[in-house]
């Protein structure tokens, strides 16, 4: 399970050095095997290579009238491997569909990362922060 938030900035070349925390994982689990995809939020998904083709067969198997998500997933999808110093290239395409600079935040999500621009993060967490708990939340425990 990946968790916790990491502020990183990518190179010129739009590479991006994964946590060292994280690497041992990524290399042990998938070989180094990424996928990147755009996510409806405005942020990428990065999925270790087993965890992506879970999601992948998920959503292909979605109905018709849900062809427009899918090509957001499935189209939009990269495969990446991680190189000797644990980076990894963030396409072009994938960097402007997220409006990704340099600065990012990667949010580990359990199965899965989320990449955002650092700023555009900043901006929708101080938002949903200042908004009332979604109702999942009204019993839950601290």
């Amino acid at each position: 399970m990946f968790q916790g938030a990491s502020s990183l900035s990518l190179d010129a070349k739009g590479r991006l050095s994964v946590p060292t925390r994280h690497r041992e994982v990524l290399q042990a689990t998938a070989a180094g095997l990424l996928t990147i995809t755009r996510h409806p939020h405005g942020c990428l998904m990065v999925f270790p290579r087993p965890e992506w083709e879970k999601f992948r067969e998920r959503v292909a198997a979605l109905p018709m009238n849900a062809q427009w998500w899918k090509r957001v997933f499935l189209g939009n999808a990269m495969d990446v491997e991680m190189d000797a110093t644990g980076r990894v290239l963030i396409s072009p395409e994938l960097r402007a569909a997220a409006n990704i600079q340099k600065d990012t935040i990667l949010l580990g999500m359990g199965h899965h990362f989320e990449l955002w621009d650092k700023s555009h993060y900043e901006t929708q967490e101080a938002q949903a922060l200042q908004g009332e708990m979604p109702d999942v939340f009204k019993d839950f425990s601290f």
